[in-house]
C-alpha cells in the first residue's frame, strides 16, 4: 500500500518532485528523464511510469529557463524512439508464443487489447498508442512479435515519437506557466492523465455493450 501511495503521490504531485530532481541533480535531471522516458516505452513490464504528464511537467519547467527546450526535446525523442525499438526487438525475440497465457509481469489481457487496436487501426497504431497509456509500452512489444515488418515500424516510431515529445513538450513549454495552469498544475496533471486513458475507457463500455446485445 505504501508503494501505490507513493506512486499515486509521484504523479498527482509531478511538478514538486520534479523541481526537487532538477534541484538536486542539475544538468543530470537531462539523464533522468531520459530514462524514464526510455523504460516507460522501452521495457513492456514498465508500462505505468508517467509519460505524457512528464512530458508536459519538463516543458513548463523549460520555459522557467531551468532547462534547455531544445536539449530536452532532443534526448526524449531519442529515449522515445530506442524506447519503442527495443520493445520491438523484445516482441520480435519472444514471438507469438507469449499470447497463450499469463506471465508474471505481462497480462495477456493486454496484448490481446492492444492486438485488437493493431486490428481497427493497423500500422497507424504506432502513432496513435504514443498517446495512450499502457497501449504506448504494448504497442511496440505486439508489432515486434509478428503484426509488423521493422522497415514499417521504423517509420511510424519517428513519426510517433516526434509528434508526442515535441507536442507534449512544446504545451508545457506554451501553457505550463500561464497562473490559472500554473496555480492547479495538479488538477491540469490529472486531466492529461484523464484524456489519455479516455479512449481505451470509450472502447472498453463499447465492447461491453456490443457483447449485451449479442
Amino acid at each position: 500500500m505504501e508503494l501505490l501511495r507513493q506512486f499515486i503521490d509521484l504523479f498527482l504531485h509531478l511538478d514538486q518532485h520534479l523541481s526537487q530532481i532538477i534541484s538536486d541533480y542539475g544538468t543530470w535531471t537531462y539523464v533522468i528523464l531520459f530514462m524514464i522516458i526510455f523504460v516507460e516505452t522501452g521495457v513492456v513490464v514498465m508500462p505505468f511510469l508517467p509519460g505524457d504528464s512528464l512530458l508536459f511537467a519538463a516543458g513548463a519547467f523549460a520555459a522557467t529557463g531551468v532547462l534547455n527546450v531544445w536539449i530536452l526535446m532532443t534526448l526524449l525523442f531519442i529515449a522515445a524512439f530506442l524506447g519503442d525499438t527495443l520493445n520491438y526487438l523484445i516482441g520480435d525475440y519472444f514471438g507469438p508464443k507469449v499470447f497463450k497465457r499469463d506471465y508474471r509481469f505481462l497480462k495477456r489481457e493486454y496484448l490481446l487489447k492492444t492486438q485488437a487496436f493493431y486490428e481497427k487501426h493497423g500500422g497507424k497504431t504506432i502513432i496513435f498508442a504514443r498517446f495512450i497509456p499502457i497501449i504506448r509500452t504494448f504497442a511496440p512489444f505486439v508489432a515486434g512479435v509478428g503484426t509488423m515488418k521493422y522497415s514499417k515500424f521504423l517509420s511510424y516510431n519517428i513519426i510517433g515519437g516526434f509528434i508526442w515529445v515535441v507536442g507534449f513538450v512544446m504545451a508545457g513549454f506554451v501553457f505550463g506557466n500561464i497562473p490559472v495552469v500554473k496555480k492547479n498544475f495538479t488538477l491540469v496533471i490529472f486531466g492529461i492523465i484523464l484524456i489519455s486513458i479516455l479512449p481505451p475507457i470509450i472502447e472498453l463500455v463499447k465492447q461491453k455493450m456490443g457483447s449485451k446485445k449479442q
